[in-house]
């Protein structure tokens, strides 16, 4: 239970990349104050936590919902975290998920905690496919319970990146937070091209008996 722990844990990390939003956080919060800025970290850790918490417990009820498989889902959300860490690779991860137009948006906002910043920063299409897939999948209560802790120290971690996000700006610089960025890239593309080829491999094995019974 422990190894599937930090396992959910380092996946989740990878994908959600807080470290990739160090750089737009500090842009956005250029004139808030210390307070201000704890505040805003403080609020988009909880409405991060939130929003993959629903997801989490709504995923079975939205396939359901949408007619789609499990199969299906593995393999678009494979698609997307192989996207995602493309872009991580070409140091393009503010880019890809906030564009320019919604950082003018956002400058103009008085409160940037639900959105942009803990959507869609840092709960992507990535994330949301990777927790509907855990809840999708009928882990039974314990994982499940794991899972919902593993979200909630995801939670604490964006936290506390963002409250000294200034300090690791100073520390790391933008060319350190890029190289950072480069390695979970390569680290994502690993979990899209898992993800990929673990919904490949059971939509075969589900299809092939059907394919041996035709030819039959």
């Amino acid at each position: 239970m422990l190894a599937f722990f930090f396992a959910t844990l380092g996946s989740l990390f990878s994908v959600v990349n807080p470290l990739g939003a160090v750089p737009m956080y500090l842009t956005l919060t250029n004139d808030y104050t210390a307070r201000e800025r704890a505040a805003t970290a403080r609020r988009t850790s909880l409405y991060f936590m939130l929003i993959l918490v629903v997801f989490f417990f709504a995923g079975t009820l939205i396939l359901n919902f949408f007619g789609i498989s499990l199969n299906a889902l593995r393999i678009a959300g494979g698609l997307i975290i192989v996207n995602s860490g493309y872009g991580l690779l070409n140091s393009k991860f503010e880019r890809r998920r906030m564009t320019s137009k919604m950082e003018q948006e956002a400058q103009q906002k008085d409160d940037i905690s639900f959105t942009p910043m803990a959507m869609p920063m840092l709960s992507g299409p990535g994330s949301i496919s990777l927790l509907i897939g855990y809840s999708a999948a009928n882990l039974g209560w314990q994982n499940s319970l794991l899972i919902i802790g593993v979200v909630a120290v995801m939670a604490l971690l964006i936290f506390v990146i963002l409250h000294y996000a200034p300090l690791l700006f100073r520390l790391l610089g933008r060319a350190g937070l890029s190289a950072l960025s480069r390695i979970m890239g390569f680290l994502v593309m690993a979990i899209g091209i898992q993800l990929l080829i673990y919904g490949l491999v059971s939509l075969i094995g589900d299809i092939w008996p059907q394919v041996e019974l035709m030819r039959k």
